[in-house]
């Protein structure tokens, strides 16, 4: 055999013993594989052997000094190892090898000089090792050599002035991410040969040559080094690249380079795509040549001193996908160019004297996930167009500006952002309850600006959410305890706001150094760290909460609809607009014919007459309970229908997904389901479901007990979000019947079959306890798929299956010896098989 090759498999092991017997092997190739433990001494027996390639391994221990006798081997790669110990002298023995490639390993010490011996030598990698010392002398004699790659590891000393001189043939020279000193050799301007160059991450010191004959270059990495000494000759080498007609990667950031950027940087090659300049000490302004990179797809030009406007040139740049100027002197409009950028993902442009408003063309941006504008100068309001930026997922930092205005409700489309701060500004009004949308926010910062209101309930719905600052703003109310919930919340600061009420103890608020509420005078509870006062008793306080509940209702009324603008916008209540109905009412779809909108509206079976100022003020009181998993109440319908009787409605936001109902047990007249529900989607409708009860139950100043949850009563948005309706119902209705709030408990809506406690049937008062059954009823459901009132959950049927969930289980533990063994199983089988016979 002379050839085996079983590289990019799946073997494991050690490497065979065996194979040293191959001894006319000239190949043997086991690179990327599992083989484990050392490199096989007696491979030296392979004394016919050319190519070994053992790369992508798992190999540990040192290369065997034997290797050195394998005297017609042409190419040694043992990369992507785990060796230890030095490269071995004997290497050197091996006059025919050309390529020698040990690039991560663990290997140490220095190069031996007995490599230098090997006259064949194209290409030595030597990468990510620890290995060190100074590069031998002899080793830049090597003609024959084409690529020296080195990097990462901790090579010191300087390069030799004529070391491109006696390396005529060198195509790549890596030696980045080392400690090598001193000045870049000058003899680099002669080569011609080479295409690659990376000599970042060292210590190279003066002013880089000039590079006219290297036509072939496409990469020069410069950075990080202390090239260059602040000074305005320090980039005259640029134009010397004039001739790199190829070049396509320029590295030059985290220098001393000043001085101003030369008109000749516009002559660079049109391949250019990735040019880096940041972290130097660069002045003046941008050349308008620079629009002549039509190539570039990345532009690095942060934490310098560059002055003046951005060229309208830079709107040539059809490529750019990444472009950084922050921390500059930049001043000037924010100019509309960047609305030609549509391949744009990343912009930043923070830390600079921008002025002017933020130009509402960056919609065009449709790609753009990181933005940062942040400490500008900045006036006006924020555009909506930023947040119908849905592609934004990784930053969007508008801080420290002078921006207006308040937060669009549409802010609720970043629904993948992650990082979020429009913090010390002058935004005014309420935190829009659709901020609860960006389900993916980790980091959000509101701090700093004169927004009012409650902090809305809906920020609970930010499960991933780790830092959320709101401090030094007119927020009031109270801090709502559904916050305690965010399981990630690790830090909180409301502090110097005009919050009151009591401070929560769960969570986040576990710890004092985590969360800081500092500045509200109002605020009372909380852990015994805080040394606020203790909450006064709810009672005494009962008719401020009136009060507030009164000039809420004032402020928030509604606009209100007639008879005939429903009439009209149900086709005068056509069946064929009809999407539900119940007991108490009926459900249509309409138009609004004022604001163009599609709505649902719900018309009240009365059976007696109501005032209608009652009937008002309730709906008012509806409508400011706001949660994002509620149905959201728009306005409501109090009047006298065509026929002169008595008409009630309400209207609602209409839901495209229809209800949960529909989604579990709709069927097509072929009886297959038209559309089914993943797993997933069930368990966060849960989640919704339970959000908006806890909401009910605890967050709202009077507690609210919804009476008839049932998946009918879960409807569906465009993102498959649920949202609770009828959950003030049975209030409405109460009034209705002229019964009191405080008798709504005993009132005749009680829920439906199957999902009303059984309690409830016994006459007792309905409580929060009688929804959670519901809630139970209604996860069951979605479970198994079958309503509650099927034959399925009659009670020997159900007690059957309990015990088959049972068997199952016990048959299917962890620990082998607590299983249930098949004795057992078919006595238990039998069991339940007479039980249901019966």
């Amino acid at each position: 055999m002379r050839i085996l090759n079983l590289a990019t498999n799946s073997f494991y092991g050690k490497i065979p013993q065996e194979l040293g017997r191959l001894s006319q092997l000239q190949q043997l190739m086991l690179g990327n594989n599992s083989f484990v433990g050392e490199i096989p001494t007696n491979l030296t027996s392979c004394t016919n052997l050319k190519i070994l390639y053992l790369k992508g391994n798992n190999l540990i221990g040192k290369i065997p000094f034997e290797i050195g006798s394998l005297l017609k081997l042409r190419f040694f790669g043992v990369a992507k190892n785990q060796l230890i110990g030095g490269i071995p002298s004997s290497l050197g023995n091996l006059s025919y090898l050309y390529r020698l490639s040990v690039t991560g390993n663990n290997f140490e010490g220095n190069i031996p000089q007995e490599i230098c011996r090997l006259k064949s030598l194209t290409g030595i990698a030597l990468g990510i090792n620890k290995l060190s010392g100074t590069f031998p002398s002899c080793l830049y004699n090597m003609s024959s050599l084409f690529g020296i790659v080195a990097v990462e590891n901790q090579f010191n000393g300087s390069l030799p002035p004529n070391m491109f001189h006696t390396l005529p043939n060198l195509g790549v020279l890596a030696i980045g991410d080392n400690q090598i000193s001193g000045p870049i050799p000058p003899s680099i301007s002669n080569t011609s040969i080479i295409f690659s160059i990376d000599i970042g991450g060292n210590n190279f010191t003066g002013q880089v040559p000039n590079l006219w004959k290297l036509q072939h270059l496409q990469t020069l990495n410069l950075s990080p080094n202390n090239l260059g000494g602040n000074s305005t000759h320090d980039l005259e080498f640029l134009k010397s690249l004039k001739n790199s007609s190829q070049l396509k990667e320029l590295f030059l950031s985290g220098n001393n380079f000043g001085g101003h950027l030369p008109n000749s940087l516009g002559n660079l090659s049109t391949q250019l795509s990735q040019l880096y300049l940041g972290g130097n000490k660069i002045s003046g302004e941008i050349p308008t040549s620079f629009g002549n990179l039509i190539g570039l797809t990345l532009l690095m030009m942060e934490d310098n001193q560059i002055s003046g406007i951005i060229p309208t040139t830079f709107g040539k740049f059809q490529k750019m996908q990444k472009l950084e100027l922050g921390a500059n002197k930049l001043t000037g409009k924010i100019t509309p160019f960047i609305g030609n950028l549509s391949q744009l993902f990343y912009l930043g442009m923070g830390k600079n004297m921008f002025q002017g408003n933020i130009p509402p063309i960056i919609g065009n941006c449709q790609k753009l996930q990181y933005l940062d504008f942040s400490r500008n100068n900045l006036t006006g309001i924020i555009p909506s167009e930023i947040f119908n930026l849905s592609s934004l997922t990784n930053k969007l930092d508008l801080s420290k500006n002078s921006l207006g205005g308040s937060i669009s409700e549409e802010v609720g489309n970043l629904k993948n952002i992650n990082f979020l701060d429009v913090s010390n500004n002058y935004l005014f009004g309420l935190i829009p309850e659709t901020i609860g949308e960006c389900i993916m926010l980790e980091y959000l910062y509101l701090q700093g600006n004169s927004l009012q209101g409650i902090i809305p309930s809906s920020l609970a719905s930010l499960k991933s959410l780790q830092r959320l600052d709101l401090s030094q703003n007119h927020l009031s109310g109270s801090i709502p305890n559904i916050l305690q919930n965010i399981s990630f919340l690790e830090y909180f600061n409301v502090s110097f706001n005009m919050l009151d009420g009591k401070v929560p103890i769960e969570g986040v608020f576990q710890n004092a150094s985590e969360f800081d509420v500092t500045g509200n005078n109002k605020l009372c509870g909380g852990i015994s760290k805080l040394h606020l006062p203790p909450c006064l008793v709810k009672g005494k306080k009962l008719a401020n909460h009136k009060f507030k509940l009164m000039i809420a209702v004032i402020v928030n009324q509604m606009t209100k609809v007639s008879y005939k603008n429903l009439h009209n916008g149900t086709n005068g209540f056509s069946t064929t607009n009809l999407i539900g109905s119940g007991s108490f009412s009926t459900v249509y779809k309409g138009t609004l014919e004022l604001e163009d909108k599609v709505v649902a509206i719900k018309v009240l079976n009365l059976q007696e007459k109501l005032a209608h100022k009652s009937f008002i003020a309730e709906c008012n009181a509806l409508k400011n309970i706001k949660h994002r998993n509620l149905v959201k109440i728009l306005t409501c319908c109090s009047s006298i229908d065509y026929k002169g009787q008595e008409f009630k409605a309400l209207i609602f936001e209409y839901m495209q997904n229809g209800n949960l109902d529909q989604w579990l047990h709709l069927r097509t007249s072929s009886g297959e389901h038209p559309r089914t529900l993943n797993l997933d989607q069930r368990l966060n409708i849960m989640i919704d479901v339970a959000f908006a009860l806890h909401y009910l139950h605890h967050e709202c100043e009077q507690s609210i007990i919804h009476c008839d949850l049932k998946p009918s009563n879960v409807l569906l948005d465009d993102n498959m979000i649920a949202h609770v309706s009828d959950f003030g119902i049975a209030r409405l209705l109460s009034t209705i019947n002229g019964t009191t709030s405080k008798q709504t408990s005993t009132i005749g809506i009680k829920g439906t079959i199957g999902y009303a406690p059984p309690e409830y049937g016994l006459g007792s008062k309905a409580s929060t306890n009688g929804d959670m059954y519901s809630f139970g009823i209604l996860m069951l459901e979605m479970l198994s798929g079958r309503r509650p009132t099927d034959k399925i959950f009659e009670d020997d049927v159900k007690k059957c299956l309990v015990s088959l969930f049972e068997i199952g289980l016990a048959c299917s533990v962890e620990s082998p010896p607590e299983r249930m063994n098949i004795v057992d199983v078919n006595r238990e089988l039998r069991k339940n098989l007479k039980s249901l016979s019966c």
